[in-house]
């Protein structure tokens, strides 16, 4: 028995020391002098460090990154060490919770450390339960993240109306944390894998519309400025580049000197085509956008953007729209509805310049931050991170869909497991709807935080309809070419993405080209763009439900045309279609595809005249060609009839020609009917399918001129 009181009596004064908030006072360490004197300056060390720590990250930019870092590796390293010689300070075990709350990596160890201050000393700070709070908040303990804010709440009791805002916000962040978690969206997130990432910290991913490219930025040992980095971190931030070979990311390599400087370069935003990007530099605190051009298989140096989007405050993100003449973009300037607001600016054909930026207006921007912007191909649908709305915590990432009138959708939280209760940023999405990028510190990840790919599963099919082959959706049919690859139904976009090479059509070597995308119906001009002078590609986004024609160009070849009549229900699909040009010499011969008629008619409908409007410009051009205008139908009636209409047809264009100033000496009108079929009747009678047929038949249905003499 007495064993036994002097046991527990040993247990109760152990258990009672414990307890106890023991300071660094050298008259409580007389027996350890050396050990306390080394335990104390690492002590003043670390809280020196730890007051330099921002009390929140009011602005989300890359610079966060290295910030998070640096005071992660300067705070908590000496104040662990302290903490190792005396572990039952509640002042310290408070900051170095603080300090595992702001570090990119570890975050949920402030937790016990939380706990033992309060332990220690229940009053070891106003907000420690605040910070508790966030603590749970960030490892899905909801309920126990609720209960920390509430006592933090009542502990204000309304002294200061922005922290009880704050606070309750928090609160209201664990409530739609719940309800997320427990309706998750179907998805996979993978790692990229080594092939990208590596041990260094990889992020900011951008794509070119058919996931063929991506730009990322990354700290590696191979950056441009790998030897300055003055905070503590070994290296400046740089950007790399990897390309899609046989379906599969090669090694990614550095973007070289005239992208990347000795200062940080970041990724912010890449043209569909990737023939245009635009980077991100920071300048002590605030940041500036710049536009880089590939020329052939050369990146122009940095330019920055004008006075309209780069200001003396913060442009941290941006995004190309589709056809190129639409820039989105975030700003912290004056005027705003909070402290980082999206913005849009508009091409300025006249001024050749970006014109006068505008607020995207209170339903996506609030009077909290917003980040992060990208405007999909389909050139409607908006994604961002923001601070307000439903989110779980941080940054969460947030859609909205441009209205016929101008307006945006109010936005939708793209859901549990893409948004976590951290900052979620830096999201992009290909042309299909299907995969997105992003960047997250994961417990499978290869370093400070990789890349990730989210594959968009779409709503959950029943069980008989679950099989491969009913998921796979029908592709629209505005052109017949090669199909790259069939998509999920429930994920897709509606757009079509079009692409291939330009090229001689005798040599087959690539081409610099002009093309110009027109909506026939209005007759008007969408985009001009250019292909690669080095490799020929083009690349162009086709939102669904419009008839486009593609007109393209190049000095000392005939223009060629191609019709892409995409309805409103289309879904995604990727066609490649090379195009090969004809020098202007005898012989050559063009097929005119916006050329219209009425319905067994010879009437031209409005929707051809600027094709024959390019027809006179070539012809004035070249004042001696000499051109036949022929006109061709398909196999189907009779053979006088498709004869006679064939040459009225013809005619017609003939007549146009003529009434726009060419000489009738310099045209021949030849109607060829069913005589030159370019799909025989034999080929399209293999064809499986009704629409393949009529696509056959569509295709023998056509105008060509052909070069007579020069």
């Amino acid at each position: 028995m007495k064993k036994y009181i002097i046991f527990t009596l040993a247990l109760f004064i152990y258990s009672l020391t414990f307890a106890q908030d023991v300071p660094f006072d050298k008259g409580l360490f007389k027996e350890k002098k050396d050990e306390f004197k080394i335990a104390k300056q690492q002590l003043e060390l670390g809280y020196e460090s730890y007051e330099l720590m921002p009390e929140s990250y009011i602005h989300f930019n890359h610079d966060d990154f290295r910030m998070r870092k640096m005071y992660h590796a300067e705070a908590l390293s000496p104040m662990y060490d302290a903490y190792k010689f005396n572990p039952n300070n509640a002042q310290l075990n408070y900051r170095i919770g603080r300090a595992y709350l702001a570090s990119s990596v570890f975050k949920e160890e402030c937790i016990p450390h939380f706990q033992k201050a309060i332990k220690l000393n229940p009053n070891v700070a106003a907000d420690v339960h605040f910070y508790l709070g966030q603590g749970y908040q960030l490892t899905m303990e909801f309920d126990k993240a609720i209960a920390e804010y509430k006592i933090h709440r009542s502990i204000l009791s309304g002294k200061d109306p922005l922290e009880v805002e704050e606070t309750e916000k928090r609160i209201k962040e664990c409530e739609v944390g719940k309800k997320l978690v427990a309706k998750p969206e179907r998805v996979f997130i993978d790692n990229f894998g080594k092939v990208i990432n590596s041990k260094y910290p990889e992020y900011g991913a951008i794509i070119s519309a058919d996931e063929s490219v991506m730009m990322f930025t990354s700290r590696r040992n191979t950056s441009t400025g790998a030897d300055k980095q003055p905070d503590g971190t070994p290296y400046y931030e740089d950007i790399y580049i990897t390309s899609k070979v046989d379906g599969k990311w090669v090694s990614p390599a550095n973007m070289g000197t005239n992208v990347n400087t000795d200062e940080h370069d970041a990724t912010s935003a890449v043209s569909p085509d990737a023939q245009s990007m635009i980077i991100y530099k920071g300048n002590k605190g605030n940041g500036d956008l710049f536009e880089c051009k590939l020329v052939g298989s050369t990146w122009s140096k940095p330019q920055a953007l004008n006075k309209n989007i780069n200001t003396k405050y913060h442009e941290s993100s941006c995004s190309y729209s589709n056809d190129g003449k639409t820039l989105y973009f975030v700003s912290n300037k004056p005027g705003g509805f909070g402290e980082h607001d999206m913005y849009v600016t508009t091409w300025d054909e006249e001024a050749q310049d970006w014109g006068e930026a505008k607020n995207l207006g209170p339903t996506v921007n609030t009077k909290y931050n917003e980040e992060s912007v990208f405007i999909h191909p389909d050139g409607k649908t908006l994604y961002f991170s923001s601070q307000a709305f439903e989110t779980m915590g941080g940054y969460d990432i947030f859609k909205s869909t441009l209205q016929d009138d101008g307006s945006w959708s109010t936005p939708e939280n793209l859901g549990y497991p893409i948004n976590s209760v951290d900052d979620d940023v830096f999201f992009v999405i290909n042309g299909s709807g299907r995969r997105g990028y992003y960047s997250s510190f994961k417990a499978d990840g290869h370093g400070e935080k990789d890349i990730y790919q989210i594959t968009f599963l779409g709503p959950e099919k029943p069980a008989q309809l679950s099989g491969e082959d009913n998921l796979l959706a029908n592709i629209a049919e505005p052109v017949r070419e090669k199909v790259i690859e069939k998509q999920v139904d429930a994920a897709t976009k509606r757009i079509t993405i079009l692409k291939g090479v330009v090229r001689d059509a005798k040599s087959l070597k690539p081409l610099l080209s002009s093309l110009e995308l027109i909506d026939v119906e209005e007759n008007k001009t969408l985009a001009k763009f250019e292909s690669n002078e080095t490799t020929g590609k083009y690349l162009v986004s086709l939102p669904s439900g419009k008839n486009y024609g593609l007109i393209v160009r190049a000095d000392g070849y005939l223009f060629h045309s191609e019709n892409f009549n995409i309805p409103e229900t289309a879904a995604y699909q990727e066609v490649e279609k090379n195009i090969d040009l004809q020098k202007v010499e005898v012989g050559s011969t063009i097929v005119l595809k916006n050329i219209f008629y009425d319905y067994n008619k010879a009437t031209l409908r409005d929707a051809s005249k600027n094709e024959l409007d390019r027809l006179t410009k070539l012809l004035k051009e070249n004042p001696t060609i000499k051109i036949e205008l022929s006109a061709h139908t398909d196999s189907r009636g009779g053979d006088k009839y498709n004869q006679d209409l064939s040459q009225r047809r013809a005619q017609s264009c003939v007549d146009y020609l003529i009434k726009n100033g060419i000489g009738t000496d310099r045209l021949v009108s030849k109607g060829y009917g069913e005589e030159k079929l370019l799909i025989s009747d034999a080929e399209i009678a293999k064809l499986k399918f009704d629409d393949e047929k009529e696509d056959a038949h569509q295709q023998n249905r056509r105008t060509e001129f052909k070069i007579l003499s020069k």
